[in-house]
């Protein structure tokens, strides 16, 4: 009986040190194009790569998508309209982790071209 209290109290103890994943950190970029069009391109850009787009909300300027292969990565999306340009937050994450934000630099590039942005 003993050994049980002992291994039920080690456990409990145990329990205790899980923790959440720290919340993920936003890459953010501003565009000189409307909120909309910088959130369809987006979307059109995920899909193009392989991502299932979950929710898009244009009103709410969200987006989220996800790998349909592994090893499964999220992308999330917003939107927000700032001083005639729109800023663009990117967060992305694999199997509920975080991941850095420069995993991000490649698509929010590619974005960049995809509204004419780059030379």
């Amino acid at each position: 009986m003993r050994h049980v209290m002992v291994v039920a109290v080690l456990l409990a103890g145990l329990a205790g040190c899980a923790t959440s994943p720290p919340p993920p950190v936003p890459r953010t970029l501003d565009l000189p194009t409307p909120p909309a069009l910088t959130l369809r391109e987006a979307a059109g850009l995920l899909m193009d790569r392989g991502y299932v787009i979950r929710h898009g909300d244009l009103e709410l300027g969200r987006l989220e998508a996800v790998l349909a292969r592994s090893p499964g990565y999220r992308v999330r999306l917003e939107v927000m309209p700032d001083t005639g340009q729109t800023r663009l937050s990117a967060t992305a994450s694999r199997g509920g982790r975080p991941l850095p934000p420069r995993i991000l630099d490649p698509l929010l590039t590619d974005l960049q071209s995809r509204l004419g942005l780059l030379p």
